[in-house]
């Protein structure tokens, strides 16, 4: 029986468990709650964060990093982008070795301004880097924990790796496709939660569909200019970690960037909004580092400027809304 590390008790942590139970692995989840741990092995349930969905009994949760690593064949890292770092620190000398570790964190590192990669690669031993890769692509957590159907992208170095976590996480409804573009797929990971505020506001205020349709268009020509600025290919953004998951997160009612913006957009405060939801949005603190990001390699992201403003300065989403649309005019495709 292949024995699954998951390494994170939020939502899209326990729907990873959940896949991964589905095909009768034996699952180790790491929870830093401890009424979290219990609900989960006495009741099979993670209400706080994954409310009404009955998980397996497969799924055995702890909360001792090396209980949870120990004779792991495979490690899902799914901790929010900004405390990953911290995780990993507590973690590196007890992960198992050549064994696949999936990065299903997406975000960009406040601070450093690195992409999980980096963060990875920088904090882990060489030994582990081949094992490295990175998930990403549209996949509501609850959805896939229902069993609906799910395509999404596995990115890594090592093709050998690709494949094999291909192998262990792919099933008839959750496809899975590789590529080696581990840029290109974290960029269209850690954006398209800044532009979901951007729609979510356009729809709070009452814009339309036009405008949200619109914003969706010129946040996928930002996401792929930073992608390519940091050497990624830009056909990667057309694929399902780029345009699909920038499409779900905008558009779809479970997202929560796209709640945040609704909220703002209809005029509340970003602390009430914030306040009130158990998960964490991870669009907020990314506009801040994507928009320091973009200003670091000269590149032009102006919704995620007006994002970073509204959200961390406080900028009303009204004269966002006027200045973008009162921008000076150009080609479409410069």
């Amino acid at each position: 029986m292949t024995k699954v590390c998951v390494f994170g008790s939020g939502g899209w942590g326990t729907a990873l468990a959940q896949l991964c139970a589905s095909r009768d692995y034996s699952i180790k989840q790491w929870v830093r709650e401890p009424e979290v741990a219990e609900e989960i092995n006495q009741r099979h349930l993670n209400s706080l964060f994954l409310p009404g969905i009955q998980l397996s009994n497969r799924i055995k949760a702890t909360l001792e990093e090396q209980e949870a690593l120990e004779e792991a064949e495979l490690v899902l890292l799914v901790i929010p982008s900004q405390f990953l770092r911290k995780a990993v620190l507590k973690i590196r000398y007890l992960l198992p070795t050549e064994v696949p570790i999936v990065c299903c964190s997406k975000g960009i590192e406040k601070g450093s301004l690195e992409l999980m990669s980096e963060v990875l690669t920088g904090e882990l031993p060489g030994k582990y880097h081949p094992y490295l890769t990175y998930l990403s692509g549209p996949s509501f957590a609850r959805e896939v924990a229902e069993g609906k159907p799910a395509n999404v992208t596995v990115a890594g170095e090592n093709s050998g790796i690709q494949k094999k976590v291909q192998a262990l996480l792919g099933s008839s409804v959750f496809r899975i496709y590789t590529t080696s573009d581990v840029t290109g797929v974290q960029i269209g990971g850690a954006v398209k939660n800044v532009i979901a505020i951007a729609v979510g506001a356009c729809a709070g205020m009452g814009f339309g569909l036009n405008a949200q349709a619109s914003l969706i268009t010129r946040g996928l020509a930002e996401m792929t200019r930073l992608a390519v600025a940091k050497g990624a290919n830009p056909l990667t953004l057309s694929g399902h970690s780029g345009v699909g998951d920038l499409v779900l997160t905008c558009t779809g009612s479970l997202s929560r960037n796209r709640r945040v913006g609704v909220s703002l957009g209809e005029g509340k405060s970003l602390q009430k909004v914030l306040a009130s939801m158990k998960m964490v949005a991870e669009g907020v603190a990314t506009a801040h580092s994507v928009w320091h990001l973009a200003e670091k390699l000269n590149i032009s992201m102006p919704i995620t400027e007006q994002v970073y403003h509204v959200v961390h300065h406080a900028k009303s989403v009204e004269l966002a809304a006027k200045e973008l649309m009162e921008r000076p005019l150009r080609e479409e495709l410069d």
